[in-house]
């Protein structure tokens, strides 16, 4: 057999396949080949070839050269689960690349900031095509050989399962079988797959026949993994197993995957990605809505008449999603939740149902609001435009409570019986209890954040912008959507992302000293790949990739996001959206351009010249 030399399509220190510490892969059951530790973040083409599998999560990709070899490149363990969070593409399935064209790029210290391993196994899944397999980096060398005795192994696969068709397609015979050694359709609660391994979250494990899914023809190895049955098929082969494994049953792999990984964050992660899951999806929505404002204003600043009809037009743009509000909420609440998304619309709509009492009319002296009693109790009744807490609270009510009726209205009459049942207690609910009570609630905390905000000599500013990207890194600053969204809602302006865009533009400021600072021109090139984001408004690649890193970037970030967010409190800089920061967030700051230009340029100054002057890379 032929004896073949490949070079590392990554850089960094070049080990034996038995030290991933996926069985899967060190074990050799997915072909023969080594692994790199400690990668930089690159991964180049070793062939000539042509681009056979390139996975949607970006963390694998298959390679199929001109002289007939399979190539695997693995990056990391597990790192399916990030769903391409910190990897970026460039090449697609399909594609014919060239030795040396750079595949992939991703970030390795967040990547690990994150729970995951990089050791990338590099692997020739045609081994048995082959004799002996050596993978070089540098001056460093790693053999297999290839005198295994492969047609022994595979004699030890007797055959099996003769009441399943043998004349069904491949695919479809693996997943028949595989069904039927896992205990059938009762055992499994979710499926997925990566770029080699169909994965399995089963009730009882016990109940698996292990050794009759090692000998269904197809199946390369099987193991218990991250709470995870994962039987490897190989690359290509896996996909096709998982749509005929899938088909005809209601598994949905993803969702059950980030119920597992919501299960394992602290409380305040998980009400930080809730609340991320309802606001994120109406950011878009809001975030047009500040452009209009922001064009509007910059409009009239520079002394542009508007006719009366084209004021009303401007304001329809303006005013809709926030008049609105409460239905955008409940409608992405009841999603959320699990309950059907068009009865959260409903009841969000009659949150601000024109028979209520307007709540800017009631703020404006215009309306006072109705007066019910329950049991003598009395209860002022009013609409809730521009809300946000009782349609949350609202949503996720109804969401449980169309849950609950489910569990016994009969299916017969459940399309009627049910949103009926949901929409009629939840109204009066929502109207005279949790109404009330949220509204008030949140009152008091949206009038101490204001309070806060506006502290004399922007003081408020100046903590906020020193702790924000510190909370970032923890993963809980979704929990702020809610209240930009109501800081818009009720005074039309947003403070809070003045504040913040001076902290995401100081931790930038950072890491383009640092890079200004190295003398290795390709740590420089990774080093400013990793801060152009941040201008972006997205500080992840230059907080992880970067700045905490070295530590001392990090702080000087902290310390110019508080000298630039103390400036807009100070000068009470806000726009008139959210969503968008820096170089994009600058379409909401059209009338105050100098205020928000001034804001970015002390962020990214201080920050930038602290970290220069006192950063040393030999450090």
């Amino acid at each position: 057999m032929q004896d073949i030399r490949i070079d590392s399509p990554l850089r960094g220190r070049l080990v034996p396949l038995s030290e991933v510490s996926d069985p899967a892969f060190a074990s050799g059951a997915m072909g023969r080949g080594a692994a790199i530790a400690d990668p930089e973040g690159r991964v180049v083409s070793p062939v000539d070839g042509e681009v056979t599998v390139l996975f949607g999560s970006k963390h694998a990709i298959g390679i199929h050269s001109t002289d007939g070899m399979d190539l695997l490149i693995h990056v990391g363990v597990d790192t399916v689960k990030l769903e391409g969070k910190h990897f970026t593409a460039h090449v697609a399935q399909g594609d014919t690349i060239k030795r040396g064209q750079l595949l992939l790029e991703f970030d390795p210290e967040a990547i690990r900031a994150e729970g995951y391993e990089t050791t990338t196994p590099v692997l020739v899944t045609n081994a048995a095509d082959y004799g002996k397999i050596t993978f070089t980096l540098d001056d460093a060398e790693i053999s297999s050989g290839g005198d295994e005795p492969e047609e022994a192994k595979a004699g030890e696969k007797a055959p099996v399962d003769d009441d399943i068709d043998p004349n069904l397609p491949k695919e479809e015979r693996v997943a028949k079988l595989i069904w039927k050694h896992v205990g059938g359709a009762g055992n499994v609660r979710s499926a997925e797959h990566c770029a080699t391994r169909l994965r399995l979250i089963v009730n009882d494990k016990s109940i698996i026949d292990e050794k009759a899914i090692e000998n269904i023809d197809g199946v390369k190895g099987q193991f218990f993994a991250a709470a995870q049955y994962q039987i490897i098929l190989g690359t290509g082969f896996v996909d096709k197993v998982f749509e005929a494994f899938v088909a005809g049953t209601n598994l949905v792999g993803a969702v059950n995957s980030k119920q597992e990984a919501y299960d394992q964050m602290t409380l305040l992660q998980k009400v930080s990605r809730t609340l991320g899951d309802v606001f994120v999806p109406i950011i878009p929505v809001l975030v047009a809505t500040g452009l209009f404002m922001g064009l509007r204003g910059a409009a009239q600043s520079l002394g542009i008449e508007m006719s009366e009809n084209l004021v009303r037009m401007s304001q329809i743009l303006t005013d809709t999603a926030f008049a609105f509000l409460p239905a955008l909420v409940c409608w992405s609440t009841m999603n959320r939740f699990g309950g059907t998304p068009v009865i959260g619309i409903v009841l969000g709509l009659m949150l601000v149902a024109p028979q209520l009492p307007n709540a800017y009319a009631i703020a404006a002296g215009d309306a006072v609001p109705l007066s019910m009693e329950i049991l003598g109790i009395p209860i002022p009744v009013v609409g809730y435009q521009g809300s946000v807490l009782p349609a949350l609270v609202l949503g996720i009510f109804a969401a449980r409570l169309q849950k609950w009726f489910k569990t016994f209205v009969p299916d017969i009459i459940d399309l009627i019986v049910t949103p009926f049942l949901t929409l009629f207690v939840s109204m009066l609910l929502g109207l005279l209890i949790i109404g009330p009570i949220m509204h008030t609630l949140e009152i008091g905390i949206f009038g101490a954040v204001r309070t806060f905000l506006e502290l004399p000599y922007g003081i408020g500013g100046f903590i906020v912008g020193a702790v924000h990207q510190v909370i970032v890194v923890f993963g809980v600053h979704h929990v702020f959507n809610a209240l930009e969204v109501q800081l818009l809602a009720s005074t039309g302006v947003d403070p809070f992302n003045a504040i913040i865009t001076g902290a995401i533009v100081a931790q930038g400021g950072a890491a383009v000293a640092v890079a200004a600072r190295t003398h290795d021109a390709k740590k420089r090139a990774l080093y400013i790949s990793s801060a152009v984001p941040a201008f972006l408004g997205i500080t992840e690649p230059a907080i992880f990739g970067i700045n905490l890193r070295f530590m001392k970037p990090f702080i000087y970030g902290l310390v110019g996001g508080a000298c630039a967010g103390g400036i807009a409190g100070f000068l009470h800089l806000a726009g008139t959206g959210m969503g968008i920061t820096v170089l994009p967030g600058t379409l909401l700051y059209l009338d105050h351009l100098a205020e928000y230009t001034l804001v970015n340029a002390v962020g990214f100054g201080v920050a930038f010249g602290l970290t220069f002057t006192f950063f040393r890379p030999e450090e």
